[in-house]
């Protein structure tokens, strides 16, 4: 569906809206509404089209007067914590916001905000602001750390050679936390200095097999990897190290969940024309190219799985937080989408990644 623009709101900002909007005309009929409020009111924008907007609408406060008074004052207003329903399901709490349309006074935008995607919406924006400062401030002293720690370790070392062997043990505890430590600065640097990816035509096969060996000979050496692909997947537009950077992330993150015991992990590949990721400037494109990764561990603690992709948000009590926001983060640059499904025994990572062109180029196959 094609959404247009008769009344003064940009189509891209309209279609784009996270929450229900409508437009009521002079004498209370529904003028337009966006994607979101059809979802809404489980009904097309044709069908509710002139219909009066109270008759598909039920709020536990007095509308009328408010939108009187928006079209008077040329103001907008806001209500808070109302009952509102469509009549097809029980009343939800909201906060609705009234405006009047400045270019055409005798139209008001009506914004409907269930309170839960209002207190999502303000939490995610919080979290991801923090986050964004955290990261700017890690990575500014992480090149001021990297030095001095140099120093000490180095100063560890030469210690060392002239110690006993009882006190030789404590420089060497010195010289080995201060590499952990340089270990997580780059880290650190790594997320922030992420350069734009360089796409390409790639078999993600190939990108899976490289994060696959990669991680058998270190980190995934105790832990069953499973293959389960579809050959006949055509090749997706990426940049074949960032896409290998991201398989190697989920999968160490599978391994790490495991534990010291070992367990299995399944790699899944397989085409699904269902999703399609909204662009701001159209319907987007399709995400037909899917990747799981899934393992039989204990599954993510219920509090942090629905921030698990941002920074510093780690299941581990020694996690960064990092793996899985650098996975987010690329995955996002190359117009993708990922997200996880876990409970105890079996988490599911699923990346979903868009078709190459036809007229792409192509990443030599590795042998």
């Amino acid at each position: 569906m094609s959404y247009r623009a008769p009344y003064p709101v940009p189509g891209v900002i309209w279609a784009s809206l996270p929450i229900p909007a409508l437009l009521i005309d002079a004498a209370g009929r529904i003028a337009e509404i966006n994607p979101a409020a059809e979802n809404f009111f489980n009904a097309s924008m044709r069908s509710l089209k002139g219909q009066p907007v109270f008759d598909r609408l039920s709020i536990d406060a007095p509308m009328e007067e408010a939108l009187a008074r928006a079209r008077a004052n040329q103001a907008a207003l806001f209500i808070n914590d109302v009952d509102v329903t469509t009549g097809e399901r029980p009343p939800i709490q909201c906060h609705i916001q009234v405006a009047p349309m400045h270019d055409n006074p005798d139209i008001v935008m009506m914004l409907i905000s269930p309170r839960d995607i209002a207190d999502r919406l303000g939490r995610a924006t919080a979290v991801k602001s923090a986050a964004k400062s955290a990261i700017g401030m890690a990575e500014m002293l992480a090149h001021e750390i990297k030095n001095p720690l140099a120093g000490i370790s180095g100063a560890a070392q030469l210690l060392s050679m002239n110690l006993s062997p009882e006190d030789r043990e404590f420089a060497d505890l010195i010289v080995e936390e201060t590499r952990r430590i340089v270990k997580l600065l780059e880290q650190v640097e790594q997320f922030g200095n992420l350069r734009p990816p360089d796409r390409r035509a790639v078999n993600i096969h190939d990108a899976l097999d490289r994060a696959r060996r990669s991680a058998m000979v270190g980190f995934a050496a105790k832990m069953t990897i499973i293959e389960d692909y579809d050959p006949s997947l055509p090749n997706t537009f990426a940049d074949p190290d960032q896409l290998m950077q991201v398989f190697l992330n989920l999968i160490k993150n599978a391994a790490e969940a495991a534990g010291p015991q070992g367990g299995t992990i399944r790699l899944r590949t397989f085409y699904d024309l269902s999703l399609r990721l909204r662009r701001l400037d159209g319907p987007g494109r399709p995400l037909a190219l899917q990747v799981e990764i899934i393992d039989d561990g204990p599954g993510l603690p219920p509090e942090i799985a629905s921030n698990i992709f941002e920074p510093f948000v780690s299941g581990r009590e020694n996690g960064t937080g990092l793996g899985l926001a650098l996975v987010s983060r690329i995955v996002t640059d190359h117009e993708g989408w990922v997200a996880v499904d876990s409970v105890p025994g079996r988490t599911v990572f699923r990346v979903s990644l868009p078709v190459a062109p036809r007229d792409a180029a192509t990443e030599p196959t590795v042998k």
